[in-house]
């Protein structure tokens, strides 16, 4: 494996609501912007009032959606890379001081439960896993190795599984199980009232990563289950047997966050830099559409566009019919340091291994270009994101006001 090959592998890399975007639509306006001293990995979650994200500065923020300015923060000892759960006025995450926090929508802790370590495997594991909930039950994956069920109500434990390994991919669930990937290159499926193995699938592996560690999260559909590992392979697996329906090898690197919606597969790649649409029960391509840089965070669908970020920092809005480009909104962090690394057409500079000397740099660099790690966050009249240089961003949707 050459030394371009394996930096770029490890280079660290953005819906519901009215009004829809639309194919045509112009590049959308800034609303607001908020600026930490600490990179954000943490998506934001949020409603008609306000927005909730994380920060490896360890504290958790409120911030009012209309204006950005700050309703209240919260202190932990760890910094924070899960994405929030917004639940019922109550607040869900995880902290790397090794604890699930719930907090209510004012910012008063309602309960904390140990969740013991929350490790990381490597400088790659960019997230921590983030909390579901169905029927007043958490789910998550810990740095422990474990999968765990908690009472949503005071944070009571109902049950947890142990794998081999660290559990960073958020878990999915539908009636009968919860299914989640460890780094022990196994994908599970757990039964949802009692946490007991239902069945459980080992990863190819690669000639560089032979354990295949599951780092991406699993989405559903229909009666597929569909997970991206680090063996350069993404699966669709049975949901009640766990046998592979199909795979699909990727030859230049991980596609590790994926998405389903309308009954169409979205697959975002890393060191593939592509998003691509594909039918979810054969795994057939239906277009894919070349990207400058990688994506960790999922496709976000709204209408007729889909919208992701890549750690170049930049958010793109493209048409979920055949992938063509709507408009692209750049950081701040993006357009003043772009050309200290990148050439016009953002392919690396001639002598970009005299500039970045080592993996960690290119991590650092991410967060000089302000790099989106997170998923997108669409609600009413805003988009809101992310960004590792320490900014969260909020674009004002075609047709609104200020």
């Amino acid at each position: 494996m050459g030394r371009n090959s394996f930096l770029l592998l490890v280079i660290v890399c953005l819906a519901q609501t009215l009004p829809a975007w639309s194919q045509g639509d112009s590049v959308p306006a800034l609303a607001w912007q908020y600026r930490l001293k600490a990179p954000v990995f943490s998506a934001p979650a949020g409603d008609d009032k306000a927005v909730y994200f994380g920060s490896l500065d360890s504290c958790f923020y409120a911030l009012e959606l209309n204006s950005g300015a700050l309703l209240w923060k919260y202190k932990t000892k760890g910094g924070i890379r899960s994405a929030p759960l917004l639940q019922q006025e109550r607040l869900y995450f995880i902290s790397d001081d090794g604890f699930v926090y719930c907090l209510s929508a004012k910012g008063k802790l309602q309960w904390k439960f140990d969740a013991a370590s929350v490790k990381k495997y490597d400088f790659a594991d960019y997230h921590q896993s983030s909390l579901v909930i169905d029927q007043g039950v958490l789910f998550f994956g810990s740095g422990d190795g474990h999968v765990y069920g908690l009472h949503a109500a005071d944070g009571r434990l109902k049950w947890k599984f142990k794998t081999g390994d660290a559990v960073h991919a958020t878990p999915a669930f539908d009636e009968n199980a919860v299914y989640a990937g460890s780094f022990d290159g196994f994908f599970y499926a757990l039964d949802k009232a009692s946490g007991s193995l239902l069945w459980k699938f080992k990863t190819l592996g690669h000639r560089y990563f032979p354990k295949g560690e599951v780092q991406g999260s699993p989405v559903l559909s229909d009666k597929l289950v569909f997970f991206g590992a680090r063996d350069y392979n993404v699966y669709a697996l049975d949901k009640k047997a766990g046998y592979c329906h199909w795979n699909k090898a990727f030859p230049k690197g991980w596609v590790l966050s994926l998405q389903c919606a309308d009954s169409v597969l979205y697959m975002a790649g890393a060191d593939e830099r592509i998003l691509m649409a594909a039918d979810p029960v054969s795994g057939k391509e239906s277009w894919c559409r070349e990207m400058e840089f990688l994506m960790f965070g999922k496709v976000v669908k709204e209408g007729a566009s889909l919208f992701i970020g890549t750690t170049i920092g930049k958010v793109h809005a493209v048409s979920a019919v055949d992938g063509k480009g709507v408009w692209t909104f750049c950081t701040q962090g993006y357009t003043e340091n772009r050309f200290k690394y990148f050439k016009e057409d953002d392919r690396y500079r001639d002598d970009i291994y005299s500039i970045i000397r080592s993996d960690e740099h290119f991590l650092d660099v991410e967060c000089e270009l302000g790099g989106i790690f997170s998923t997108v966050l669409s609600t009413g009249h805003y988009m809101v994101f992310s960004s590792t240089e320490g900014a969260v961003y909020c674009l004002r949707k075609p047709g609104m006001k200020k």
